[in-house]
């Protein structure tokens, strides 16, 4: 155990761990030091100089989210002094700053308004500098405005160090600096995977998710079109953070409820196709394991990480599943089996997922996700872009009544729930592949082993005399370790999950943007990951080839699975990509 340090912050008394840092003990003496830069674990750089402290027998102020702690220490953190100081430090970012904030996408969730209106921050030392905007809108998922960046480098710190990309960084210097790709190429133009964490970690609107809800508006004012929707197993348990309910509050039955008076034409879930994407990638484990094929089988339900895999490990796509995500399973299930059961014809089916993913816009742009001759999905949109389209429809949010999703793509086991979680798809395969392997019911559903926000969990289980080996890791800088240790040959796996996202889904970069001091002091990732699996723990239907819709729809349509016609609509390839590309 670590020696403990006795100081003071503000005169109350404070005992934390040798290490530590006055941000931390801090924390613990229930005083919140404003920081705009510091990210715990991402980036602690002290480079905005909001969280300076004063410390009594110091020479000069100290950066408390990265000065550590001594016994004995006096630490100060609202006098006067530092009060003024903030507030200047505040005025000289704002100068270079284009403020907008009555209609920035980021007003009112913004950490940078936030400071400056507990300071009182007006511009009467230092004028704004009347910059234009800045702009690269060239990605598909996320626009760019450096007018907005205040240089504070979370994204570059977590695009490096969490996600192993590492495409942006601080370019020129003095007055010029500003966050860009090499050479400022076009972010299209790098081996940019789309994951959106840079998004996630920005105090500003310098960073923000592509709106596409214009789209979705005029699909629903077509007459024409027969629009139907369908949120991701994650989605449900972030969306009321909107609403500014607590944090991994379930809002299944509202967000049903809403998406009907929006006025679509079909409210489905895609905990459904997720199901359905348990039994494919099932089937296509057994089917390795007995007749051979590429090992470790790894999940494919995570474009950020299927891109990464194209751009950085194309030797492992051999391993990648071959199954669809969710949701693109669910788009060609609707234009397929819907269109087929409904008597519509494809092309007046217009398909809108709610993803917490910013690569699913991505995702729905590749090649081989046509299964009907039309996108698998026309639009993808993220938690926070939902959000605001019920908030303009006028709908009281907090107080709908709890509605369910519409029949067809409306029944969900709770394997499907768990997928939004690191270690949920596996956990899902896991009951029906033990089940399938053992001809038995089993006893126990819960697979511990593969729960939790660890970098990199390993198990091994015995499925009547098959041992399978599994992995599960989340954030790409993990998934590179244990890829580079698997072909070293030190690490020997059968079937291996890997989110992007660290803490998978429910920590996507299209879900809402959190504080950073939120982000620092609590576990949002299992905050948010424990309600999807209380969500799964108290329900009836909890494993996913049980599930009533998945057997009909077999048995009905795509006959056995894996089969042909299976493989036709729910199976895709992927490409090897260079790691710079004119797109």
């Amino acid at each position: 155990m670590a020696d403990m340090i006795k100081l003071t912050i503000n005169s109350i008394p404070v005992e934390v761990p040798q290490g530590s840092t006055i941000l931390d003990a801090s924390v613990k003496a229930g005083i919140r030091i404003p920081t705009l830069c510091f990210l715990k674990e991402v980036n602690e750089i002290g480079a905005c100089r909001m969280c300076l402290v004063e410390v009594k027998g110091a020479r000069g102020l100290m950066a408390a989210c990265v000065a550590p702690v001594s016994e004995g220490m006096e630490v100060c953190t609202n006098s006067e002094k530092l009060r003024e100081y903030r507030k200047m430090t505040l005025e000289l970012i704002l100068s270079n700053h284009r403020a907008e904030c009555t209609t920035c996408s980021r007003s009112t969730n913004c950490e940078l308004q936030t400071l400056a209106v507990e300071y009182s921050v007006d511009d009467k030392y230092f004028s704004p500098s009347g910059l234009e905007p800045d702009i690269d809108d060239s990605a598909i998922h996320l626009i760019r405005d450096n007018s907005k960046c205040i240089l504070c480098r979370r994204c570059v710190s977590v695009c490096r160090k969490d996600q192993h990309v590492g495409v942006i960084g601080a370019i020129s210097r003095g007055f010029n600096t500003h966050i860009g790709s090499a050479f400022d190429m076009p972010l299209s133009s790098t081996s940019c995977i789309n994951c959106g964490q840079c998004v996630q970690v920005c105090p500003t609107a310098a960073l923000t998710v592509r709106d596409d809800t214009d789209k979705v508006w005029a699909a629903l004012a077509d007459e024409t079109k027969h629009v139907v929707v369908a949120p991701a197993p994650s989605v449900r348990v972030q969306l009321g953070e909107c609403f500014g309910m607590p944090m991994g509050t379930n809002v299944e039955g509202k967000l049903a409820a809403s998406l009907r008076r929006m006025g679509f034409d079909g409210i489905f879930d895609v905990d459904t196709a997720a199901d359905m994407t348990i039994v494919e990638e099932g089937t296509e484990l057994l089917n390795r394991l007995k007749e051979g094929g590429a090992l470790p089988l790894i999940t494919s339900c995570s474009p950020g990480w299927v891109k990464f895999c194209e751009h950085y490990y194309p030797e492992f796509l051999p391993n990648v599943s071959s199954c669809k995500s969710p949701q693109q399973m669910f788009g060609a299930l609707t234009k397929t089996y819907y269109a087929d059961k409904m008597g519509l014809d494809p092309k007046d089916i217009f398909v809108v997922s709610v993803m917490p993913c910013t690569a699913k816009k991505f995702e729905r742009t590749r090649d081989d996700q046509s299964a009907s001759g039309y996108p698998d999905i026309d639009v993808a949109i993220t938690t926070p872009e939902l959000a605001n389209m019920i908030k303009r429809s006028g709908i009281v949010f907090e107080e709908l009544p709890d509605e369910t999703f519409d029949p067809i793509f409306g029944i969900a086991s709770g394997a499907g729930h768990i997928f939004g979680a690191t270690g949920g798809v596996m956990e899902a395969a896991l009951r029906t592949v033990a089940e399938i392997v053992t001809g038995k019911p089993l006893e126990k559903l819960e697979f511990h082993e593969v729960r939790g926000t660890e970098a990199i969990k390993e198990a091994e289980f015995d499925l009547a005399g098959t041992k399978v080996r599994v992995a599960v890791v989340s954030g790409l800088e993990n998934a590179t370790k244990l890829l580079n240790s698997v072909k070293e040959g030190k690490a020997h796996y059968d079937f291996v999950e890997v989110m992007a996202c660290p803490g998978g889904c429910v920590n996507g970069g299209g879900q809402p943007n959190v504080p950073g001091y939120i982000q620092n002091t609590k576990d949002v990732k299992a905050i948010r990951a424990s309600a999807l699996y209380g969500e799964d723990a108290k329900m009836g239907l909890r494993k996913s080839h049980e599930n009533p819709v998945i057997k009909e729809i077999y048995e009905t349509y795509l006959g056995e699975p894996g089969g042909h016609k299976a493989h036709d609509i729910l199976h895709t390839k992927y490409v090897a990509r260079k790691i710079y590309e004119d797109r």
